[in-house]
């Protein structure tokens, strides 16, 4: 509420909105030399959790009853290990890891979504910091960094299965085959044309499913938080829009909770079948 009688007074719901939409950046206005801090520092500092987390689980590992916590973090594990083995059928030791790390980073950079609106930004213009964004998955930046780091993985699996010759062969003998020269030489064309769109695809699918939800969701807890913007206490409608605030509040976080661990899975998913795709002989 302190926030948002303070954007009230500066220009009402836009101002507000925009406010919490608007990343803390250098370079601002150069474009692609643009960097969104925030995006920047919440992804390390996950990445940093994520690791302490899953180094001091290992390091405490018990091989007789284990504790509620590691009996958790092995859970996870043998499920990411389970699905990869039923999809990726090559042989690497980088996919299994690779999956269980996409999976936990992305199912925490969402959960930053739970927490309030305002409690973040609040405590950073305290503390100087004009703007704020906590959620990297919200920003295309983040997602679509990742989903180019997925797309160099596929190449690197790819050209590791199957040799440089036989994996960029592929890209005009496949999906249509032909025999004989002059056969080859006429489908050459489309299989390069339908592959060069299967590989765009994959990053841009990555990237924007993550995004589109996230930001969908981070805009609809900012809308929900506006309901009691710039309320009196003297006045009933701020007790009615409070309830009505409080009641869309907790449907809205008990919904969001199940679409950030499906983005999570889905972008784990979507890179393991990738992976796989790239591994096999057409």
């Amino acid at each position: 509420m302190g926030m948002a009688a303070a954007e009230a007074e500066s220009g009402g719901m836009t101002e507000y909105i925009k406010h919490h939409l608007t990343h803390l950046t250098v370079n601002e206005g150069q474009g692609f030399w643009a960097v969104h801090i925030d995006s920047v520092v919440f992804k390390l500092s996950i990445a940093a959790l994520f690791l302490v987390v899953f180094i001091t689980v290992s390091r405490r590992a018990t091989s007789g009853v284990p504790g509620k916590f590691q009996a958790f973090v092995e859970m996870v594990v043998e499920f990411v290990d389970g699905l990869v083995k039923e999809t990726f059928h090559g042989k690497s030791r980088l996919i299994a890891p690779l999956a269980i790390t996409i999976f936990c980073m992305v199912f925490l950079e969402n959960f930053l979504d739970m927490i309030p609106v305002d409690l973040l930004p609040l405590l950073g213009q305290k503390l100087g910091v004009a703007h704020l964004r906590i959620v990297p998955t919200a920003d295309l930046n983040t997602t679509i960094g990742m989903a180019l780091c997925v797309f160099l993985l596929i190449q690197y699996v790819g050209i590791k299965h199957k040799g440089i010759v036989t994996f960029f062969g592929e890209f005009v003998s496949a999906p249509f085959h032909a025999h004989g020269p002059v056969g080859k030489i006429l489908t050459a064309a489309p299989n390069l044309l339908l592959r060069l769109i299967e590989e765009a695809v994959r990053p841009l699918s990555l990237s924007l499913r993550l995004f589109g939800n996230m930001y969908a969701g981070e805009l609809i807890f900012i809308l929900i938080a506006a309901l009691t913007l710039g309320s009196s206490l003297a006045h009933v409608s701020t007790y009615l829009f409070g309830t009505a605030q409080f009641i869309a509040g907790f449907v809205w976080t008990a919904f969001h909770i199940l679409v950030i661990t499906l983005q999570a899975f889905i972008f784990m998913m979507l890179t393991i079948v990738y992976l796989s795709m790239a591994a096999e002989h057409h």
